[in-house]
């Protein structure tokens, strides 16, 4: 029954349960996948399973394919890479705890054993089975990554210096927020307390950061090196940069930097993965992804470096992707704590505010996990459209909490006592889409809770993470002879430069290489696909001696605007011997007669196609971001059909059960007692099956247990035989109806599955070549290409 509402992005994190009773009952609680565009808090002391609340969040966002980055400071959340489907003590064994077995007085090998004893029960009490724990592993790809370290997969904080996307420069307060969080984070790592108005250090860094960025330019921390004591910058406000910062200061800065790039334990935080979020939601293909950041390892002052720039990253990416109602991801924080205080200022809080408000409009959903409420600042709970309250401390905690449900017109006294009940797994649920407050069990994890991992043990779920050294400049090839100056050319040859990405670091030259450069205008028309389209394409070719004719097929494609390319060199710059052959005259007008025909046939247009969803990918978009795109097409299309489901369900399940009520209060007691189990089992399926999915409507909540009750009392009315026997055929038929109604509802949701299985989706490779006459070869002249060498 759970399987058909993991196709409706319904998410199964439990049972609800009676708070005055303590029973919990079989109807399982579904949250809407949507649900999560407006954020949600989990707050719990510890041990009252906040981290398996949060853990189970997690795993039925990737069951439905949501692809997650979760931010652990504490060194849980990579309990979601223990997923055994074979559910075998062997595979238990290298992951319990030894003290937790020699308490229980067994070996490790025996406590194993029990351990998957314990899951397999577990999971079957929940409705859950090994083949859901092994949808869950091949739902997404999962990786540890450990910035600092290589205990996982390193996380390089260089991809954070990258110049930010067209739409973030765009907007002045976002294009302001991305500078001072990459320049905040920057110098926490320096040990830096820098406040962004008074400190010298941000206001110069931010400067640079500016300046850089908004000419297109990346940059890194060698370039930084280099550019602090000659900043190439006049004044800071409306003083001399002398006066503001002397020189000597800006050399102590820049040396403080390079010591930090020297420290041979620095050298880990510039290798591996760049922190690039696509990267880290995404595969090249579109698989989603499950990307925990664990920062348990670092310091203080690390941590918050690390979720300054990581944020600042998700909220560059957020920027770029197109509005939508549905999920897109999740942005998951296991320990607010420090990060987002009601009073102190931390460069994170003002990043997090931000998505908080903006995030829901982008389908970027933030989960927000803390012991106490008091360690979340009130207008980010105020922009929580879910609470999951579990067990609180203090009565301070309670009360804070309970200021925020008045708010929302709840019943304050009945909360306040549910609250005062909790224990271990339940959580009060306030969800902003729902009538009402309630309460839940929460379920079985399908991952192995074992606890906070262990380096090593992150190790052996990283087996490709390596200590990776940081790039370093190359040095040129033996054969290559470096010139102080540019060669002559022929007459009617112009040379063009590609821009330098960034400024020469110290111990760097910037050396220029010949390339044969091309920029081609290509017109793309298909009828029959209905495309037409508009194309510049870039082409870089290296040339040799040999070269004789261009093969064209070798060029590179660059992703660059040619209005871009420069006519004039860095200052200072080197160059590399130009090959003989670009200078024979006539050379470059001849190559250029072979690079139309390469382009008619060699270059066609690539458009991928979905006939079910009636969508085709955007000229240059590839497979991988198309088949992401899908998916979220497909995801909206699911929740619109979700409530088109839910609202004529709800009219039909609501007249059935008023039937059966007025039938069932007809029946004699006597004849009852003889189908009383029959009229049960048809309330439970009807009620479980569809009030489930529905929610916490008035009908499904109520009238079940209505019915049930009003079945009792007529078990004491006295009536004819004959009005016992229509009224019982009544009954009967009505239930035939509901279970009728629920085989329905089953065949939609397998209808709406498979029509809107993203991965399964056939893709059609559409190939538009474009006509002769519609392709005009700008130019085809020199290039140089930058490349940084070792002096």
């Amino acid at each position: 029954m759970l399987k058909s509402y993991e196709k409706l992005g319904a998410f199964y994190l439990g049972r609800r349960f009676d708070p005055d009773s303590g029973d919990i009952a079989r109807e399982p609680l579904l949250y809407d996948a949507s649900d999560l565009t407006t954020h949600a808090v989990i707050i719990g002391m510890t041990g009252s399973g906040k981290t398996g609340l949060g853990v189970c969040l997690l795993e039925e966002a990737l069951i439905d394919q949501v692809p997650v980055i979760a931010i652990d400071p504490k060194g849980d959340l990579g309990n979601l890479l223990l997923n055994f489907p074979q559910l075998r003590g062997e595979d238990f064994a290298p992951w319990v705890d030894p003290a937790a077995a020699r308490a229980q007085g067994l070996e490790p090998a025996s406590f194993a054993q029990a351990q998957a004893k314990l899951w397999r029960e577990g999971l079957a009490d929940w409705d859950q089975d090994a083949e859901r724990v092994a949808r869950l592993g091949q739902a997404a790809e999962m990786t540890i990554y450990t910035p600092g370290s290589t205990a996982g997969q390193p996380l390089s904080i260089l991809g954070s210096l990258r110049a930010p996307p067209a739409a973030v420069a765009a907007d002045p307060e976002l294009f302001g927020q991305r500078v001072q969080a990459a320049a905040t984070g920057l110098l926490t790592l320096l040990g830096i307390d820098a406040d962004p108005l008074t400190s010298r250090e941000h206001i110069l860094l931010s400067a640079l950061f500016a300046r850089e960025w908004q000419a297109g330019r990346d940059l890194d921390l060698p370039t930084l090196v280099g550019a602090i004591p000659q900043p190439g910058i006049d004044k800071l406000g409306i003083l001399p940069l002398d006066t503001v910062f002397p020189p000597k200061d800006r050399m102590a800065l820049a040396l403080r930097l390079n010591n930090l790039l020297a420290s041979p334990g620095f050298a880990t935080w510039l290798s591996g993965a760049p922190m690039d979020a696509n990267a880290l939601l995404y595969t090249p293909q579109g698989r989603p992804r499950m990307s925990i950041v664990n920062i348990a390892h670092l310091s203080d002052a690390e941590r918050m470096s690390v979720v300054t720039l990581l944020l600042a990253e998700v909220l560059n990416w957020m920027r770029t992707q197109p509005g939508t109602g549905s999920l897109r991801a999740v942005l998951y924080m296991d320990e607010i704590f420090g990060y987002l205080p009601p009073s102190a200022n931390p460069p994170s809080k003002m990043l997090l505010l931000t998505l908080l408000k903006q995030a829901r409009a982008f389908g970027l959903g933030l989960v927000l996990s803390t012991q106490n409420p008091v360690d979340l600042d009130y207008k980010a709970l105020s922009n929580a459209g879910t609470w999951f309250i579990g067990r609180l401390q203090t009565d301070q905690d309670r009360a804070r909490v309970l200021d925020g449900l008045r708010a929302g017109g709840a019943d304050v006294q009945q909360l306040s006592r549910w609250l005062t009940g909790l224990g271990k797994r339940r959580f009060l649920l306030h969800n902003v889409h729902e009538a009402r407050p309630g309460c839940f069990a929460t379920r079985w994890a399908l991952s192995y809770l074992a606890g906070p991992l262990a380096r090593e043990q992150i190790q052996r779920l990283t087996p490709e993470a390596s200590a990776s050294p940081p790039p370093v400049p190359s040095a040129p090839a033996p054969s290559v002879v470096a010139a102080a100056g540019p060669p002559p050319l022929p007459a009617g040859i112009r040379a063009l430069y590609l821009p330098a990405p960034r400024l020469p670091a110290p111990g760097e030259a910037l050396l220029y290489q010949p390339r044969l450069l091309a920029a081609v205008d290509v017109h793309y028309a298909s009828a029959r696909h209905k495309i037409a389209c508009e194309r510049r394409l870039l082409l870089a070719l290296a040339v040799d001696e040999s070269l004789l004719t261009p093969d064209w097929a070798d060029a590179e494609l660059l992703e660059l605007d040619p209005d871009r390319l420069q006519a004039r060199a860095e200052p200072g710059a080197r160059y590399a011997e130009l090959p003989a052959a670009l200078l024979k005259p006539g050379a470059i007008k001849s190559w250029q007669r072979s690079l139309s025909q390469h382009v008619r046939t060699e270059r066609p247009l690539c458009i991928w196609h979905c006939s079910a969803l009636k969508l085709s990918s955007s000229p240059g978009e590839g497979e991988g971001d198309f088949r992401v795109r899908l998916r979220q097409a497909a995801n909206e299309r699911r929740d619109t059909e979700v409530a088109s489901l839910r609202a004529r369900y709800e009219k039909r399940l609501a007249k059935l059960e008023d039937r059966l009520l007025r039938a069932q209060q007809a029946i004699d007691r006597e004849a009852q007692q003889s189908r009383a189990t029959q009229v049960d089992a048809a309330l439970s399926f009807g009620g479980a099956l569809l009030g489930a999915f529905l929610g916490r409507r008035k009908v499904s909540a109520t009238n079940v247990r209505r019915v049930s009750s009003a079945a009792r009392r007529a078990g004491r009315l006295r009536k004819e035989s004959g009005d016992v026997a229509r009224a019982e055929e009544r009954a009967a038929a009505v239930q035939e109806e509901i279970a009728a109604l629920g085989r329905e509802f089953e065949d939609e949701v397998d209808h709406l599955e498979q029509a809107l299985d993203s991965s399964q989706l056939p893709l059609e490779e559409i190939l538009v070549k474009a006509k002769s006459s519609d392709i005009q070869v700008h130019f085809a002249t020199l290039g140089w290409a930058p490349r940084y060498v070792a002096t």
